[in-house]
């Protein structure tokens, strides 16, 4: 690995309709730059919901955030405390690691210039 590399991680949360701003502030106070807000609906389990007396909302958004991965676990911990998800049907978070992308470090591409001219 280049000495300007990184390795970052996405952490997706979904969480229920009007939820995503309290996960998104959460992350950025734990070192996330933004994230990306996606709106989407829930299939859910009829049956599940009927047993447990869940009333489960289909509106749902999603919220893409990419991160150092030296900070993901901070970020995932601070968005689960704020976001209310250790109550059942609230919204669940996971990470997966980014092996290749393009664009994540705007001053890359000039370092990468750099290093090339000299």
């Amino acid at each position: 690995m280049e000495a300007n590399e990184k390795n970052y991680s996405l952490i997706v949360t979904i969480v229920n309709k009007g939820t995503t701003d309290l996960a998104l502030n959460a992350a950025r106070r734990a070192g996330s730059t933004g994230g990306t807000i996606a709106v989407a609906r829930g299939t859910g389990n009829p049956e599940l919901a009927q047993f447990y007396g869940l009333a489960i909302q289909p509106e749902k958004e999603i919220l893409f955030t990419v991160v150092p991965e030296e900070i993901k676990d901070k970020v995932m911990k601070a968005i689960y405390d704020e976001a209310g998800l250790e109550s059942p049907g609230q919204g669940i978070i996971f990470s997966l690691p980014i092996t290749d992308a393009v664009g994540l470090d705007p001053l890359q591409g000039m370092i990468d210039k750099e290093m090339k001219e000299d």
